[in-house]
């Protein structure tokens, strides 16, 4: 059964429609990982739309499991990972008028820089993981940039609208799963999971981690983040 690991970075888009103090993320978290949640994911992003410097100060004193930080790759977000320690971190492509992330890291084109961006985060402790669309290429790229993990982009199965598209898309996955962990990189999923269709991912057997946010936050607004985590745990 993969690990379930919860973005709490919604918590705080809904703090910051009022600029306030509630919700709280770092209650978020702790009543997620009472529930069985197995880490805490927390996006900070260049332009501070949800998550704050200071909400992952205080996740880093908080979190009892494990917290990844997930990240554009700029000199600015080295220097604050390098600074809070998370044990995770998870580098993702940003744009400023994109909703949420649109798509995976461009790997095969940046080989030389991410490498050299890992070892900096690496010389920290940190454990890296690139998120990637489920392509080949990328996965190949992934290894020789030196991560530790890939966190295949799940955002296509999820949004597909026929069973065919749905099946295509599960086919790449897994066989882009098995080539990572032939290659020697562990593997997470993510992007667009919910609760009617996380069960064909958490399926494949080479993932071993599956990173959620936005449908957890959501049902969490009608029964709690508790029963939110325990309802997705029991799927996995």
């Amino acid at each position: 059964m993969p690990r379930l690991s919860v973005n709490i970075d919604h918590i705080a888009t809904i703090r910051q429609a009022r600029k306030g103090r509630e919700p709280d993320p770092m209650a978020a978290a702790v009543i997620a990982e009472l529930a069985g949640a197995e880490g805490i994911i927390a996006h900070l992003r260049e332009d501070r739309r949800h998550v704050q410097d200071r909400d992952l100060r205080l996740l880093r004193e908080v979190v009892q499991t494990k917290l990844n930080m997930e990240m554009a790759a700029t000199d600015e977000m080295q220097r604050i990972a390098r600074e809070i320690k998370p044990e995770f971190s998870t580098l993702v492509p940003e744009k400023r008028e994109e909703l949420t992330t649109e798509g995976g890291l461009d790997v095969a084109s940046r080989v030389d820089f991410l490498k050299s961006f890992i070892n900096g985060l690496k010389e920290q402790g940190i454990t890296v993981s690139l998120f990637v669309d489920p392509d080949e290429r990328q996965i190949a790229a992934s290894r020789k940039a030196g991560a530790d993990w890939v966190e295949i982009h799940t955002g296509t199965y999820a949004n597909a609208r026929t069973e065919r598209d749905r099946e295509r898309e599960i086919l790449k996955i897994a066989e882009t799963a098995k080539l990572a962990a032939s290659l020697g990189l562990r593997v997470g999923a993510g992007h667009g999971l919910g609760y009617s269709n996380v069960k064909r991912i958490a399926a494949i057997p080479e993932v071993e981690e599956l990173n959620i946010g936005h449908s957890i936050i959501s049902r969490a607004a009608l029964v709690g983040i508790g029963r939110a985590v325990r309802d997705m745990k029991r799927l996995l």
